[in-house]
C-alpha cells in the first residue's frame, strides 16, 4: 500500500491510496462516517423557552452544532467509570445558555453557549439557533458527550468523505485529427488543444463520463478512458470537530482494532 497526498489543510484532504481493493476503500470510508468518535450535545435540560421553537426542535438544533473534540481527555460514556446518564467531568461537557431579547429581535448564536471547559467550544460562534422577539427568553443546560455517527448523524466527523477510481486516459495521436470536439465537450476540462494536437491537461479531474469518446468523429475513437481498480482518490472534509489528520489516523486505528478482533475470532474457531 502507498499513500500520496495531493492537498491538505486543517479541514480538508485529498490523497491517493494505491494497492487496495474497492472493498477496503469502502470499509475505510464507512469507518470514518460511522465509527470515528466526536463530541456533540445529546441531553438538554430546558428551564425556560418562550421562543417560537418547540423544545424538541431547539434541542435538535443544539445537537447538530459541531463541537471541537478532545479525544485524549474525554472518555466515551460506555467506557467511563461514572456510569451516569448525564455523565461526569471525564466524559461530558456542560454548556449553559441564558439569552433574553430585551429590546427588539435578537438572534441566538452558537457563540452564546458557555462551556464549562473553554477548550470544548462550537467550531463557529456564528451558527444561528433561534430568533427571539422582544421579551422572549431561553435558559437551558446542554450536555455534550462523545458518540459515533452510526448512532446519530450529529456525531459524524465529516461533511464529505468520498473516493473514486484514479482515471487513466490515453490518446492515439496517429489517428487523432485534433478537431477539438473532445476538448469542447469535456465537463472537467481534462483535455486541451496545443499546437494542433490534443493533450491531457488534468487527468486526475476526469470523472469517467466518456463524453470525449461519444463526441469523437473518428471511429473507433483514438481516446480511451479507463481506471486502475487498485488505486483510489479520496476526498475528506471535516466539519471542524476534529482536524482531518486526526480523523484519518483514528479511522486507521479503528480499522486495525477491528481486523485484530476478527483474526482473533477466526483463530478461536480454527
Amino acid at each position: 500500500m502507498r499513500v500520496l497526498m495531493l492537498r491538505r489543510d486543517e479541514l480538508t484532504a485529498s490523497f491517493i491510496i494505491e494497492g487496495i481493493s474497492a472493498a477496503m476503500a469502502n470499509t475505510f470510508r464507512r469507518i470514518i462516517l460511522a465509527e470515528v468518535p466526536t463530541m456533540a450535545i445529546d441531553d438538554v435540560i430546558i428551564y425556560e423557552n418562550s421562543s417560537a421553537l418547540h423544545d424538541e426542535i431547539l434541542a435538535l438544533r443544539l445537537g447538530l452544532i459541531p463541537i471541537k473534540t478532545d479525544l485524549k481527555f474525554y472518555n466515551p460514556p460506555e467506557k467511563c467509570d461514572c456510569k451516569s446518564d448525564l455523565g461526569c467531568p471525564k466524559c461530558r461537557v456542560i454548556f449553559t445558555l441564558d439569552v433574553e431579547a430585551k429590546k427588539g429581535v435578537r438572534t441566538v448564536y452558537s457563540g452564546d453557549l458557555i462551556p464549562d471547559d473553554p477548550k470544548i467550544v462550537p467550531v463557529s460562534d456564528k451558527i444561528p439557533i433561534v430568533k427571539l422577539a422582544t421579551g422572549q427568553r431561553i435558559r437551558l443546560e446542554a450536555y455534550a458527550k462523545i458518540g459515533r455517527g452510526k448512532d446519530h448523524a450529529k456525531w459524524q466527523p465529516v461533511s464529505a468523505c468520498t473516493y473514486r477510481y484514479k482515471p487513466m486516459i490515453k490518446i492515439d495521436e496517429s489517428r487523432c485529427d485534433a478537431c477539438g470536439k473532445c476538448v469542447e465537450y469535456c465537463p472537467k476540462k481534462v483535455l486541451a488543444k496545443e499546437d494542433n494536437r490534443i493533450v491531457i491537461a488534468r487527468e486526475m479531474d476526469c470523472v469517467l463520463c466518456n463524453d470525449c469518446i461519444r463526441v469523437c468523429k473518428v471511429k473507433p475513437p483514438p481516446i480511451t478512458v479507463s481506471w486502475d481498480p487498485n488505486v483510489f482518490i479520496f476526498y475528506i472534509e471535516s466539519v471542524g470537530s476534529l482536524p482531518v489528520d486526526t480523523i484519518v489516523f483514528e479511522a486507521l486505528k479503528i480499522y486495525e482494532e477491528k481486523f485484530m478482533e476478527f483474526m482473533d475470532l477466526v483463530e478461536r474457531v480454527l
